[in-house]
Formats: C-alpha cells, sequence, structure tokens
C-alpha cells in the first residue's frame, strides 16, 4: 500500500528480531546450546568445558566476546522504537497497525493512496480510512477549481461525498456533456457561469476531451474565458500551442470551430507578449498565419503517407510569403522545433 507503508512495516521486523536477540542473547538468557553452536560445537554436543591446557584462563571464565553486543540506542522525543516494540504483544499481521503511529505520520501514510486504496484502507482502520483531510485533497487534486470550495460549508458536510459526487458527474459528463454539466449545477458543486465552469475544465482532467469539445463549440462563452486563463507569457510559439491545444482539443478536420479556436489563441498570445510583439513584429494576424503553418507542417513531418518530407528551406518560403514581416530566423528556429520536438496538436 505505498512504499512508505512498507519501509514502516519493514522497520518494524527488523526492530523486533534486533531487541529480541538482545533480550535473550545467547549464553546470557537463551538456550545454552546456542552458545555450543557459537564455539563451534556440533548440534546435541554439550559446550566444551575449559581444560588445563588453555594457559593463564585455567578453569576461570571465558574471555570477552571479540564483538562485543550494543544494545539500540533510543533517540529523543517521540520514541517510535518503543512504539512500534508495543505492538509484539498482538497477533503478528504483514502489516503495520497506523493506529499505534503518531496521527500525522499515518495521515502521511494514507495520502500517498488514491481513492480506490484509501476505501479499502478504511475497512482496517475506519477512523484513519474516513480521514477529512486526506478526502479533501483527493478532490482538490483531481478537480482543481469547483463553486462548492469557495462557499461556507454546511455542519456535517463530507468530503468522501463529495468524492463520490465529483466521480459521478464526470463520468455522466463524459457520457452527455449536458446531462454531467446539469447533475454538477444540481448538486450545488457548480453554478452557471461562464467563468466558473471554464475554471472547473481548464484545472479537470478526468472529461472526455471529445464531449469537451462539443461542449465549447455549443458554449462559446466558456470557450472565451477558458482562453483567458491561459498564459503563454514567454513562451515560444510552438510550445505556447501545445498547450493551447493540451487543454482545448483541436478538431480532427478543419472547419470554422479550428478557425475560431486559433484566432482567439492568436490575440490571447499576442497579449502575453507585448515585447516579442514589437521585436518580432508579430501581429494577431501573423499569428493565425504562423499557427495554420505549424500545423501543416506537423502533419507532413509526423504522417506516414507523406513521403517527401518538407525541407526547411521550403518551409520557410512558404511561410514568409504569406507573412513578410517575420525574420527568416524565426520561421527557421519554428521548423527546427516541430522537426525536434513533434506535433503542435499531438
Amino acid at each position: 500500500m505505498g512504499q512508505g507503508l512498507w519501509r514502516v512495516a519493514r522497520n518494524q521486523q527488523l526492530q523486533q528480531e534486533y531487541g529480541e536477540q538482545w533480550d535473550a542473547g545467547p549464553g546470557l538468557d537463551g538456550d545454552p546450546q546456542d552458545l555450543g553452536m557459537e564455539m563451534g560445537a556440533n548440534p546435541g554436543q554439550a559446550p566444551p568445558s575449559p581444560s588445563p591446557g588453555m594457559g593463564d584462563l585455567g578453569g576461570g571464565p571465558l574471555p570477552p566476546h571479540p564483538h562485543p553486543r550494543r544494545h539500540p540506542q533510543h533517540c529523543q522525543g517521540a520514541d517510535i522504537y518503543q512504539l512500534l516494540r508495543a505492538r509484539r504483544g498482538k497477533a503478528q499481521q504483514g502489516f503495520i497497525d497506523l493506529e499505534m503511529l503518531p496521527p500525522e505520520l499515518s495521515i502521511t501514510i494514507l495520502s500517498y493512496l488514491n481513492a480506490t486504496d484509501l476505501c479499502l484502507a478504511s475497512c482496517v482502520w475506519q477512523d484513519l480510512g474516513h480521514d477529512e483531510y486526506l478526502w479533501q485533497g483527493l478532490c482538490k487534486s483531481t478537480w482543481g477549481h469547483c463553486s462548492i470550495y469557495n462557499r461556507r460549508l454546511p455542519y456535517g458536510f463530507s468530503y468522501r461525498s463529495l468524492y463520490m459526487m465529483l466521480d459521478e458527474g464526470s463520468l455522466t459528463f463524459n457520457a452527455n456533456h449536458q446531462e454531467g454539466i446539469s447533475y454538477f449545477m444540481s448538486k450545488g458543486i457548480l453554478v452557471d457561469h461562464p467563468k466558473e465552469l471554464a475554471k472547473f475544465i481548464f484545472c479537470t482532467r478526468t472529461l472526455n476531451w471529445k464531449m469537451l469539445r462539443v461542449y465549447l463549440d455549443e458554449r462559446r462563452d466558456v470557450l472565451d474565458e477558458l482562453v483567458t486563463l491561459h498564459n503563454f507569457s514567454n513562451q515560444f510559439l510552438p510550445n505556447a500551442l501545445r498547450d493551447f491545444f493540451r487543454h482545448i482539443h483541436a478538431p480532427e478536420e478543419r472547419g470554422e470551430y479550428l478557425e475560431t479556436l486559433i484566432t482567439k489563441f492568436s490575440h490571447r498570445f499576442c497579449a502575453c507578449n507585448p515585447v516579442l510583439v514589437r521585436e518580432v513584429c508579430l501581429s494577431p494576424d501573423a499569428v493565425y498565419v504562423l499557427c495554420y503553418s505549424l500545423i501543416l507542417l506537423s502533419i507532413d513531418l509526423t504522417s506516414p503517407h507523406v513521403k517527401n518530407k518538407m525541407s526547411k528551406r521550403e518551409f520557410i518560403r512558404n511561410t514568409r510569403r504569406a507573412a513578410q514581416n517575420i525574420s527568416e530566423d524565426f520561421v527557421g528556429h519554428l521548423y527546427d522545433n516541430i522537426y525536434l520536438i513533434g506535433h503542435v496538436a499531438a
């Protein structure tokens, strides 16, 4: 159930084995036969007695062991060693009892689990598995923004129940986007405002991109707010276009929706990079042309059906015909980026 839990369990096992060896060391409180084994005697034979031929020792006591045993040192503060040893009286199991550890350590271990594993853990540690802190972290790590996060929560509110509703709503959206959004609003998770819906989409990775594309095509007001959430400052044009299409997937065919996306991206990119606009003489129309050139170049270089790939010189020549104010070096860097990194809309 995670590397952290495995390490704690392994440390417990080592501590128990190490402590048992010193609590009952051979020749002291242990079996005398163990002493015979230590001194080289065969099993079943008594340990050899000292003989007169042993020099100055004679019949005196045995010399000290060349490697004296050392008892484990105890750390100050919270004695984790004693906490682990306290579990010796219980039935030996394959994992440690998290309830024997400090609550902060137990919560930290369980925070590495996903929702499915946390539900299984709650069958063993009911109080820890239903901890609100853990379920709140799962909700906000999967659905980064919801309108309900910013409201005052009622008494008895459960983040575990909220996670179940968010998961149910996401599955509903992936089957039917209209029913999914209606479900979120009926449960009070979202409010019907373009900015709130755009933030929810921007911070969520569980929504089906095909359904999301259909929804954004129908709700252009949400699309406008979603574009403004992107910050393309100090980003190279192909990298910014990849980031844009990572949140707003490009359609499979060229059409009015693709032209709308590129137009909105061009204006947003210029707004985020005023210095680059002045230095390279960029404009929204020039960025629009460059975006189409990058998409066509991506298809040309990555498609197995295209045998004769476009060269760098051909790309520069074709692009500068449509955008004459763009320098040759800048267009050449665009080609290198696509050649080395890949498709802008993959």
